[in-house]
């Protein structure tokens, strides 16, 4: 019974994400269970990311809101899906998120609902941008990328050809009409904030 209900999950999100052409025909849930039609961010330039509190990563959210900070007022939207699949690292509440981010991070851009971004669960707009930007690998030039992959070889020694998010903060760039442009991978916050070209698609 459980694989026949794994299965009709798996068409179910499947025939969503197929009758889906942009991001902006998804709706999402906010932090406190409204619904929010991402068509009310077309125009802007949208970085979609799964987040988390306790992962080495989650500094990044000081330099995410630097970003957002210098370029909301071009049009870019940082959307912030907190996800607690990879090791439990965003056990709490929305709320306790929430605060916990403004506290400590002083973070601005809005915050959704907890989402799972892989398997029989995962939210329908993370299937389609997985489908639309699959995983190009880990930077290893980084030893944080390094350290991911071999982590990843050894769960899985066919890891990489799988489009699944790999880790907290996997970042999509998304364009003013909703097509999804770039995956960042985890480490990658500093060629946002070192080149900062991708965000010029705001066309402002």
């Amino acid at each position: 019974m459980k694989n026949i209900i794994f299965l009709l999950t798996v068409i179910l999100n499947f025939s969503t994400v197929m009758a889906q052409t942009s991001v902006l025909d998804f709706t999402v849930k906010d932090r406190k269970g409204n619904d929010v039609a991402l068509s009310e961010y077309k125009g802007k330039v949208l970085l979609i990311v799964n987040t988390a509190t306790r992962c080495g990563f989650t500094p990044q959210y000081e330099e995410l809101e630097a970003l957002y900070k210098n370029y909301k007022d071009k049009g870019l939207e940082i959307l912030d899906f907190p996800c607690n699949q990879f090791g439990n690292q965003a056990p709490g509440t929305e709320e306790e998120i929430h605060n916990f981010c403004t506290l400590n991070f002083g973070t601005e851009f809005p915050q959704f609902k907890k989402i799972e971004v892989n398997g029989e669960n995962e939210d329908p707009l993370f299937t389609f941008l997985k489908k639309e930007k699959g995983f190009e690998g880990f930077n290893l030039e980084h030893p944080i990328g390094k350290l991911l992959d071999e982590m990843m070889i050894k769960a899985d020694p066919d890891y990489a050809s799988k489009p699944d998010i790999k880790w907290n903060f996997t970042k999509f760039l998304v364009d003013g009409n909703g097509k999804v442009i770039k995956r960042y991978v985890e480490q990658d916050i500093t060629k946002l904030l070192e080149g900062k070209k991708d965000c010029c698609c705001c066309g402002k």
